[in-house]
Protein backbone atom coordinates (compact mmCIF):
# COMPACT_ATOMS: atom_id res chain seq x y z
CA UNK A 1 0.00 0.00 0.00
CA UNK A 2 2.46 2.35 1.04
CA UNK A 3 4.12 1.84 -2.97
CA UNK A 4 1.21 2.35 -4.35
CA UNK A 5 0.57 6.03 -2.41
CA UNK A 6 3.92 6.77 -3.32
CA UNK A 7 3.37 5.84 -7.02
CA UNK A 8 0.10 7.93 -6.85
CA UNK A 9 1.76 10.65 -5.91
CA UNK A 10 3.88 10.84 -8.34
CA UNK A 11 1.91 10.62 -10.98
CA UNK A 12 -0.66 13.27 -9.58
CA UNK A 13 0.12 15.38 -12.32
CA UNK A 14 -0.41 13.36 -15.01
CA UNK A 15 -3.84 11.65 -13.84
CA UNK A 16 -5.32 14.98 -13.03
CA UNK A 17 -4.11 17.01 -15.98
CA UNK A 18 -5.45 14.79 -18.67
CA UNK A 19 -8.41 15.61 -17.66
CA UNK A 20 -7.64 19.43 -18.37
CA UNK A 21 -6.57 22.00 -16.08
CA UNK A 22 -6.65 21.90 -12.45
CA UNK A 23 -9.09 24.83 -10.65
CA UNK A 24 -8.39 26.60 -7.31
CA UNK A 25 -11.57 27.78 -6.05
CA UNK A 26 -11.82 30.72 -3.99
CA UNK A 27 -14.48 30.84 -1.09
CA UNK A 28 -14.09 33.80 0.86
CA UNK A 29 -15.02 37.18 1.39
CA UNK A 30 -14.19 40.82 0.55
CA UNK A 31 -10.57 40.44 1.30
CA UNK A 32 -10.62 38.18 -1.28
CA UNK A 33 -13.20 38.84 -3.79
CA UNK A 34 -13.22 40.31 -7.13
CA UNK A 35 -14.60 44.01 -6.92
CA UNK A 36 -16.65 46.75 -8.78
CA UNK A 37 -14.79 49.41 -11.12
CA UNK A 38 -16.57 51.39 -9.20
CA UNK A 39 -14.58 50.26 -6.24
CA UNK A 40 -11.29 50.68 -7.86
CA UNK A 41 -8.84 50.88 -6.79
CA UNK A 42 -10.07 48.35 -3.81
CA UNK A 43 -8.68 44.86 -5.32
CA UNK A 44 -9.09 41.81 -3.31
CA UNK A 45 -6.12 39.33 -3.36
CA UNK A 46 -7.82 37.00 -5.18
CA UNK A 47 -7.64 39.01 -8.19
CA UNK A 48 -3.89 38.55 -8.08
CA UNK A 49 -3.47 34.61 -7.46
CA UNK A 50 -4.30 33.70 -11.09
CA UNK A 51 -0.78 35.24 -12.37
CA UNK A 52 1.72 32.92 -10.16
CA UNK A 53 0.50 30.68 -12.10
CA UNK A 54 0.60 29.13 -15.88
CA UNK A 55 -3.22 29.29 -16.99
CA UNK A 56 -3.25 26.33 -18.92
CA UNK A 57 -2.07 24.45 -15.79
CA UNK A 58 -3.72 26.36 -13.18
CA UNK A 59 -7.15 28.34 -13.22
CA UNK A 60 -8.10 30.34 -10.25
CA UNK A 61 -12.11 30.47 -10.01
CA UNK A 62 -13.15 33.46 -7.37
CA UNK A 63 -16.09 32.50 -5.64
CA UNK A 64 -15.57 35.53 -2.81
CA UNK A 65 -17.95 37.98 -2.35
CA UNK A 66 -17.84 41.45 -0.28
CA UNK A 67 -19.81 40.76 3.45
CA UNK A 68 -19.99 37.47 3.16
CA UNK A 69 -19.42 34.86 6.42
CA UNK A 70 -19.30 30.81 6.33
CA UNK A 71 -23.30 31.16 7.45
CA UNK A 72 -23.91 33.44 4.68
CA UNK A 73 -21.77 31.79 1.75
CA UNK A 74 -23.89 28.49 3.07
CA UNK A 75 -27.22 30.12 3.12
CA UNK A 76 -26.95 31.74 0.07
CA UNK A 77 -26.14 28.89 -2.05
CA UNK A 78 -23.27 30.52 -3.22
CA UNK A 79 -21.12 27.23 -1.07
CA UNK A 80 -23.30 24.85 -3.05
CA UNK A 81 -22.64 26.36 -6.33
CA UNK A 82 -18.99 25.84 -6.00
CA UNK A 83 -19.12 22.31 -4.91
CA UNK A 84 -21.37 21.44 -7.89
CA UNK A 85 -18.40 22.80 -10.52
CA UNK A 86 -15.52 20.61 -8.10
CA UNK A 87 -13.72 17.88 -9.97
CA UNK A 88 -11.07 15.63 -8.84
CA UNK A 89 -7.92 16.98 -7.95
CA UNK A 90 -9.38 20.66 -8.13
CA UNK A 91 -8.31 23.24 -4.93
CA UNK A 92 -11.10 25.18 -2.67
CA UNK A 93 -8.89 27.99 -0.60
CA UNK A 94 -11.25 28.89 2.11
CA UNK A 95 -11.25 32.00 4.16
CA UNK A 96 -13.68 33.39 6.07
CA UNK A 97 -13.59 35.26 9.69
CA UNK A 98 -13.53 38.65 9.23
CA UNK A 99 -17.67 38.90 9.31
CA UNK A 100 -18.52 36.07 10.97
CA UNK A 101 -16.66 37.64 14.06
CA UNK A 102 -18.87 40.93 13.52
CA UNK A 103 -21.37 40.68 16.63
CA UNK A 104 -22.71 44.27 15.37
CA UNK A 105 -23.84 42.81 12.26
CA UNK A 106 -26.06 40.47 12.53
CA UNK A 107 -27.53 39.71 9.21
CA UNK A 108 -23.40 38.03 8.98
CA UNK A 109 -22.52 36.91 12.44
CA UNK A 110 -21.57 33.48 12.93
CA UNK A 111 -21.01 32.20 16.49
CA UNK A 112 -17.63 30.48 16.95
CA UNK A 113 -19.30 26.77 17.68
CA UNK A 114 -20.78 27.38 14.19
CA UNK A 115 -17.72 28.66 12.14
CA UNK A 116 -16.11 25.64 13.38
CA UNK A 117 -19.09 23.45 11.80
CA UNK A 118 -19.49 25.53 8.83
CA UNK A 119 -15.44 24.96 7.99
CA UNK A 120 -15.88 21.15 9.19
CA UNK A 121 -18.61 21.11 6.29
CA UNK A 122 -16.56 22.99 3.77
CA UNK A 123 -13.93 20.31 4.45
CA UNK A 124 -16.04 17.14 4.38
CA UNK A 125 -18.26 18.37 0.90
CA UNK A 126 -14.94 19.34 -0.95
CA UNK A 127 -13.43 15.67 0.04
CA UNK A 128 -16.47 14.03 -1.01
CA UNK A 129 -16.12 15.50 -4.55
CA UNK A 130 -12.17 14.56 -4.41
CA UNK A 131 -11.17 17.55 -4.28
CA UNK A 132 -8.26 19.44 -1.68
CA UNK A 133 -9.50 21.62 0.64
CA UNK A 134 -7.25 24.31 1.51
CA UNK A 135 -7.98 26.36 5.16
CA UNK A 136 -6.69 29.73 5.30
CA UNK A 137 -6.29 32.31 8.20
CA UNK A 138 -8.29 35.22 7.94
CA UNK A 139 -6.05 38.21 7.21
CA UNK A 140 -5.01 41.16 9.43
CA UNK A 141 -6.75 44.52 9.52
CA UNK A 142 -4.49 47.46 9.90
CA UNK A 143 -4.48 48.29 13.80
CA UNK A 144 -1.83 49.90 15.74
CA UNK A 145 -2.82 51.63 19.22
CA UNK A 146 -1.58 55.12 20.45
CA UNK A 147 1.56 53.70 21.21
CA UNK A 148 2.08 52.25 17.32
CA UNK A 149 1.83 48.73 19.01
CA UNK A 150 0.27 46.26 16.91
CA UNK A 151 -3.20 44.82 17.73
CA UNK A 152 -5.65 42.07 16.54
CA UNK A 153 -9.29 41.83 16.19
CA UNK A 154 -9.95 38.54 14.96
CA UNK A 155 -10.69 36.98 18.61
CA UNK A 156 -10.89 33.46 18.58
CA UNK A 157 -12.03 32.99 14.95
CA UNK A 158 -8.09 32.45 13.27
CA UNK A 159 -7.64 29.52 16.20
CA UNK A 160 -10.51 27.65 15.26
CA UNK A 161 -9.44 28.01 11.50
CA UNK A 162 -5.97 26.11 13.25
CA UNK A 163 -7.63 23.45 15.15
CA UNK A 164 -10.08 22.39 12.12
CA UNK A 165 -7.18 22.00 10.21
CA UNK A 166 -5.16 19.82 12.71
CA UNK A 167 -7.76 18.07 13.31
CA UNK A 168 -8.53 17.45 9.73
CA UNK A 169 -5.57 17.11 8.22
CA UNK A 170 -6.25 19.67 5.95
CA UNK A 171 -3.40 22.07 4.84
CA UNK A 172 -3.47 25.35 6.04
CA UNK A 173 -2.16 28.50 5.19
CA UNK A 174 -1.76 30.78 7.57
CA UNK A 175 -2.48 34.33 6.88
CA UNK A 176 -3.43 35.65 9.74
CA UNK A 177 0.21 35.62 11.32
CA UNK A 178 2.08 35.77 8.24
CA UNK A 179 -0.03 39.01 7.37
CA UNK A 180 0.97 40.55 11.41
CA UNK A 181 4.53 40.04 10.56
CA UNK A 182 3.92 42.15 7.22
CA UNK A 183 2.21 45.04 8.72
CA UNK A 184 4.50 45.27 11.68
CA UNK A 185 7.42 45.34 9.37
CA UNK A 186 5.62 48.37 7.74
CA UNK A 187 4.84 49.68 11.18
CA UNK A 188 2.00 52.33 12.03
CA UNK A 189 2.66 54.75 8.89
CA UNK A 190 3.92 52.87 5.90
CA UNK A 191 1.20 49.99 6.47
CA UNK A 192 -0.92 52.72 4.83
CA UNK A 193 0.19 51.43 1.65
CA UNK A 194 -1.51 48.14 1.20
CA UNK A 195 -4.54 49.28 2.18
CA UNK A 196 -7.18 51.45 0.15
CA UNK A 197 -6.09 54.74 1.56
CA UNK A 198 -6.26 58.08 -0.42
CA UNK A 199 -7.11 61.93 0.09
CA UNK A 200 -9.88 63.69 -1.11
CA UNK A 201 -9.44 64.17 -4.54
CA UNK A 202 -7.58 61.62 -5.27
CA UNK A 203 -9.44 59.33 -7.01
CA UNK A 204 -12.78 59.92 -8.48
CA UNK A 205 -14.54 56.99 -7.06
CA UNK A 206 -13.54 58.27 -3.84
CA UNK A 207 -13.94 61.84 -4.15
CA UNK A 208 -13.92 62.81 -0.35
CA UNK A 209 -11.12 60.30 0.11
CA UNK A 210 -11.03 56.90 2.19
CA UNK A 211 -9.33 55.88 5.05
CA UNK A 212 -9.80 51.70 4.98
CA UNK A 213 -7.90 49.35 7.02
CA UNK A 214 -9.25 46.12 5.94
CA UNK A 215 -9.47 46.36 2.40
CA UNK A 216 -7.01 46.10 -0.03
CA UNK A 217 -5.20 48.55 -2.39
CA UNK A 218 -3.62 47.02 -5.69
CA UNK A 219 0.11 46.89 -3.86
CA UNK A 220 -1.49 44.78 -0.61
CA UNK A 221 -3.88 42.79 -2.64
CA UNK A 222 -0.39 41.52 -4.16
CA UNK A 223 1.38 41.26 -1.19
CA UNK A 224 -1.23 39.32 0.88
CA UNK A 225 -1.41 37.06 -2.57
CA UNK A 226 2.61 36.00 -2.70
CA UNK A 227 2.07 35.11 1.73
CA UNK A 228 -0.62 32.77 0.04
CA UNK A 229 1.73 31.87 -2.64
CA UNK A 230 5.24 31.40 0.06
CA UNK A 231 2.29 28.92 2.06
CA UNK A 232 2.02 26.75 -1.17
CA UNK A 233 5.27 26.58 -1.89
CA UNK A 234 5.77 25.57 1.57
CA UNK A 235 3.40 23.26 2.32
CA UNK A 236 1.77 21.94 -0.89
CA UNK A 237 4.21 20.22 -3.39
CA UNK A 238 2.35 18.85 -5.94
CA UNK A 239 0.35 22.28 -6.78
CA UNK A 240 3.74 24.65 -6.36
CA UNK A 241 4.92 22.43 -9.23
CA UNK A 242 3.39 24.50 -11.21
CA UNK A 243 4.00 28.12 -9.96
CA UNK A 244 5.72 30.70 -11.68
CA UNK A 245 7.17 33.94 -11.49
CA UNK A 246 4.55 37.14 -11.32
CA UNK A 247 5.26 39.78 -14.10
CA UNK A 248 7.69 41.48 -13.99
CA UNK A 249 9.79 40.12 -11.46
Amino acid sequence: MKHLAILLVLLWPATVFAQGPVTIYLAGDSTMAQKLPEKRPETGWGEMLQQFFDEKQIRVENHAQNGRSTRTFISENRWATLVSKLKEGDYVFIQFGHNDGAKEKVDRYTPPEDYRANLLRFVADARAKKAIPVLLTPVMRRRFNSEGIFYDTHGVYPDIVRSVAAEQNVLLIDMHRMSEEILKQYGPEESKKPFLQMKPGENANYPNGVEDNTHFSPLGAEIMAGLAVDGIRKHEVRLAKFLKRPAGQ
